[in-house]
């Protein structure tokens, strides 16, 4: 089984060039709230997470958890559950008590997953996302 890890610099720039093709700004792991967790394997990467620890207005806080994945060849062997379950117990140390996230309604593989970690469908009925470019 990999080793989940809190990435440095070094390892965040080797996790968003693998699983989002781009460049990573050093100064992400310094924003307040932001939660990442990436999965190594002898110095390969092979999955990761990430989101945040939100407050909220009544005093609560909540965690989103933004994006999962794990390399295609390295599905199937408890990776985005060990990611999963260390995002939600950092984000239940610092307080949380409720986390969300979003997926495909047809990506029955996450969708099993989420199931079987707890997760339940939003009570509010069927949701639409939005994204605004600024």
């Amino acid at each position: 089984m990999p080793e989940i890890v809190t990435p440095d610099a070094d390892l965040l720039k080797r996790a968003v060039r693998t699983f989002l093709n781009a460049d990573a700004a050093p100064e992400y792991l310094e924003t307040p709230g932001a939660l990442t967790f990436v999965a190594v394997s002898t110095e390969e990467t092979v999955g990761w997470c990430w989101g945040y620890h939100l407050p909220r207005p009544d005093g609560s806080s909540m965690l989103y958890l933004h994006q999962l994945a794990v390399a295609e060849r390295f599905r199937r062997k408890g990776i985005a559950r060990a990611l999963i379950s260390t995002f939600i117990n950092s984000g239940r140390a610092a307080g949380a008590t409720k986390m969300f996230l979003t997926t495909g309604a047809e990506n029955t593989a996450a969708r099993r997953l989420y199931d079987s970690l707890g997760g339940g469908l939003a009570a509010q009925g069927p949701t639409v996302n939005y994204w605004f470019l600024l």
